[in-house]
Order: structure tokens, then sequence, then C-alpha cells
């Protein structure tokens, strides 16, 4: 197994999210990239559960997703990291 880069996870939620507002991408593994909690912010999450969110998600990163030894998402529309104090700047 190679490391995957935050880079990487980018890059496909920004292609992969048509409304991508967003990503705070984390290496919970001290930097090997082999573990990433994430939270993503993409309007494209409006009107689905979580359950469908985060199917959304692993869909689009399943090449990374398999890499990984772990991997946690927390997934909010723009309205709802808002609310929660976030910021999202004028160009993700």
């Amino acid at each position: 197994m190679s490391a995957v880069p935050p880079e990487a996870l980018r890059s496909k939620l920004e292609s992969g999210l048509v409304s991508f507002k967003h990503a705070d991408i984390i290496d919970s593994s001290s930097g090997c990239g082999m573990s990433y909690s994430i939270v993503v912010v993409a309007d494209d999450f409006e009107g689905l559960n979580t359950l469908k969110r985060n199917r959304l998600v692993n869909s689009i990163l399943a090449e990374e997703i398999a890499q990984l030894h772990a991997f946690s998402q927390k997934t909010l529309t723009s309205a709802q990291y808002l609310a929660q104090g976030g910021k999202i700047a004028a160009n993700p």
C-alpha cells in the first residue's frame, strides 16, 4: 500500500462534486498518509441523508479509500457549515 496525499483527495472531491465548497483534510496517521479524517462541504448534499452523503463521497474517493487503513468523514451543506461557524473561501 502506498500513501495517499491529501491533495489527491481534495482534487477528486473538487472534480466529483458539482457544488464543492470546502474540505478540511486531516492526516490522522502522523503524516504517513494512511489515515484521514475529512470534513466535506458541498451543496450536492442538500436533501440527502447522512448515509447517502457518505456513499456519494465514498464513490468519488473509492480508489483512494481502498489504499487507506482508516477513513472518516463528515459531510455538510454550505448552510450547515456556516451555521457551525465555518468559513468558506471565495475560491475553494
